[in-house]
């Protein structure tokens, strides 16, 4: 056996050299950087410390952590430092806890904004790059892989408690003050929110996809999200051989708990029912029904097809609004 020479490129169709996979690798988080780095903000928040935010459009709308921002005194002063030396305020425009987003809006013309990506299309091993901004002048880097998707991260407003779910798992390290910061793909989308950190060498980041966009929509047209609620706890769960070959679909949602006088209690929800449908669209993650629970549900009829015992149920469901306390 030959191995390659290190100085040589690989022939076609070859695996790259361990040295052009560094190189390569490299620049891909150079480039990443350089491109991001102007967009990532240090967020100084009076009597709170701080955090990073991104911007996401050029007249200065900023996404970060809701729990960077939280203030129990009103909305906090917060001061975002860019890395071009710029120091502008910035005041919240709509938080919620509820999914660990906040809208900001900081001062300043030709603010320069990411490219918001789509964290459905992640893979696990995919390489990702955490960008912060801990310091104001510097912004912080640190590179890895998707270690796992469909993560869940408790979170609570009030009274009030939900799980985010599919939430991306990274080993590009989180260190303190990054939270709010961009997770970044290859191609220098934002594809996350970066969060918290979930153990040693390991972070959390809220995911760009079709739920987080509504929230950031409601936040900004309105300050705040509104949502149904059904009151049950949920998994994804493969269908059984029969079901699968009968629906052409793989997978559904296994109702593990039911709140007790919850809309989906008063409607005949069961523990232990899979979910196929919700509002005649296929079920197949939390994602799925959650993409739903907003707003124009409150209210609403929401049927839902569901298989229990062998049998296919169809259930009327009516969310009501989540409401903190």
């Amino acid at each position: 056996m030959t191995l390659q020479d290190p100085a040589q490129p690989a022939a076609p169709g070859a695996l790259p050299s361990e040295a052009e996979a560094l190189d390569a690798y490299s620049r891909v988080v150079s480039h990443v950087a350089e491109t991001l780095a102007p967009s990532v903000a240090n967020l100084r928040v009076a009597r709170r410390g701080g955090g990073s935010g991104v911007v996401i459009t050029p007249d200065g709308f900023m996404l970060t952590s809701a729990h960077v921002v939280e203030s129990r005194r009103g909305r906090p002063r917060i001061q975002a430092t860019f890395t071009d030396g710029r120091e502008v305020a910035a005041r919240v425009i709509g938080s919620d806890p509820l999914s660990d987003l906040a809208v900001l809006r900081a001062e300043g013309e030709a603010l320069p904004p990411a490219e918001l990506g789509d964290a459905a299309k992640l893979r696990v091993g995919q390489l990702v790059v955490a960008i912060g901004n801990p310091h104001g002048f510097a912004g912080s880097v640190t590179a890895g892989v998707v270690s796992a998707l469909g993560r869940s991260l408790p979170t609570r407003a009030g009274a009030v408690a939900r799980v985010v779910d599919d939430v991306i798992q990274t080993d590009a390290a989180l260190n303190p003050g990054n939270s709010g910061g961009a997770l970044v793909d290859g191609h220098g989308r934002v594809v996350g929110i970066n969060t918290a950190v979930a153990g040693w060498g390991l972070g959390l980041a809220v995911p760009m996809n079709d739920t987080s966009r509504r929230i950031i929509a409601a936040l900004v047209e309105d300050g705040r999200v509104r949502r149904a609620y059904l009151g049950l706890v949920s998994t994804p769960a493969p269908l059984p051989a029969p079901l699968a070959e009968r629906t052409g679909r793989r997978r559904g949602l296994r109702i593990v708990d039911v709140v007790p006088g919850a809309p989906a209690d008063r409607a005949g929800l069961k523990a232990g029912d899979l979910v196929l449908e919700a509002d005649r669209r296929p079920v197949a993650d939390a994602q799925s029904l959650q993409r739903l629970l907003f707003a124009d549900a409150i209210g609403r009829a929401l049927p839902m097809t569901v298989y229990r015992r062998g049998a296919m149920v169809d259930v009327i469901t009516a969310p009501a609004e989540l409401t903190g306390g």
